[in-house]
């Protein structure tokens, strides 16, 4: 009788090594859900449950942290991911200080991370550390040559700058300039804030007194609306330009009549129904929104879309990094951040990716929109 259980025992082991394990990829997921730029973190911690749970025969575990806006806990949770999670690629942080002070750990550590982020600081210009990054939002020049064409047309010849005191805002003054310059447009005004700021009204009256034909605004999230606003009371009348830091509802909901006729160059989630049925990126935009609305009862903001994309990035890469490692090892994370970079056509909800290695955003024209505030809502610039 033991003799027989012996041997059905032995089957069953048989039968259960020869049964195929499906590896799991951990996923790390950085978000800003608490704190001054929850704004941003709190759409992409919510989009988490929606990402793809299997790419090919893999299953996909997302393990989600919150930095609470802190870069230096940006860099604890993101250290804590790779050492005691040990994940094959991290998504986030949602700041853009947050994302360039964890590049070295990541590098170090050969985990691709994908940024959801607006500075392209965080891929360009390429570096060896760099080259572990990816970046789901449109770059700066892409979405400055949009505004700057635009003012070109409608006769803007001044303009004042305002833009945050960060890597965000270093950047944009950067492109902008040399934009500006090019299409000789004169920066009359250029003032710096902080995203904490309660009161930006000494930086606006010397944009006032500058009298520009119109203002660029750069800044994410909720840190867009206070530069407008003040300058709405303090009588301004020329044209408000912002970048695409300001595509989320709170911009209309904290901006109300204050930001009415706001230009920005952003994703065409902003204006779905606008959008043509042949545009590549409708149907997943309105299956993103669709299910966020579903889950959620609200539309998300579009900083929720590039954690999106970000999952739909990994996982076109991760059956082609798998023919080369095993999940959890440094070969397979190579082979993922090799196939992230050779990403070619991949629809999104922004846009089509089409990466590089000089280009780690992939973002082309169709990664954009010319939009307007029109009647409180966002609409298509005509």
């Amino acid at each position: 009788m033991l003799h027989k259980s012996l041997i059905a025992a032995a089957v069953a082991l048989v039968a259960l090594a020869a049964t195929p394990v499906h590896a799991q990829i951990k996923i790390g997921v950085v978000t800003s859900s608490t704190g001054p730029v929850s704004l941003v973190g709190i759409p992409q911690k919510n989009t988490v449950p929606l990402l793809p749970t299997k790419a090919g025969d893999l299953k996909i575990e997302y393990i989600s942290l919150d930095d609470a806006s802190d870069p230096t806990k940006s860099v604890t949770e993101v250290k804590k991911l790779i050492a005691e999670y040990n994940v094959d690629a991290i998504i986030g942080p949602s700041g853009s200080p947050n994302a360039m002070g964890v590049i070295s750990f990541v590098a170090e550590a050969g985990v691709p991370m994908l940024a959801p982020v607006g500075t392209a600081a965080v891929v360009l210009p390429m570096t060896e550390q760099k080259k572990w990054v990816f970046k789901t939002t449109q770059n700066d020049d892409l979405i400055a040559k949009a505004l700057v064409e635009q003012m070109v047309r409608t006769k803007v010849k001044t303009v004042g700058f305002m833009t945050i005191n960060d890597p965000f805002g270093e950047n944009w003054g950067k492109v902008f300039s040399e934009l500006a310059a090019k299409n000789n447009i004169k920066i009359v005004a250029n003032e710096r804030y902080q995203r904490t700021d309660t009161s930006v009204t000494a930086q606006t009256l010397k944009i006032m007194a500058a009298n520009p034909d119109a203002v660029l605004v750069a800044a994410p999230g909720a840190a867009t609306v206070l530069p407008q606003t003040t300058l709405y009371d303090q009588g301004y009348k020329g044209k408000m330009y912002q970048t695409h830091g300001a595509a989320l509802p709170a911009f209309l909901q904290l901006g109300k009549n204050k930001v009415e006729g706001t230009i920005l160059a952003a994703s065409l989630m902003l204006v779905l129904p606008e959008i043509f049925d042949g545009n590549p990126s409708k149907k997943v935009a309105t299956d993103y929104v669709d299910a966020y609305k579903k889950m959620y009862g609200s539309v998300p903001a579009t900083f929720g879309a590039n954690v999106y994309d970000a999952g739909l990035l990994l996982q076109q890469a991760i059956p082609t990094a798998a023919k080369k490692g095993k999940p959890g090892t440094k070969e397979f994370r190579a082979a993922l951040r090799d196939a992230l970079e050779n990403t070619k056509e991949l629809v999104g909800t922004q846009g089509v990716y089409n990466m590089s290695a000089a280009d780690h955003s992939g973002f082309d024209e169709r990664g954009r929109e010319l939009i307007t505030v029109k009647n409180g809502n966002w609409t298509l610039l005509k």
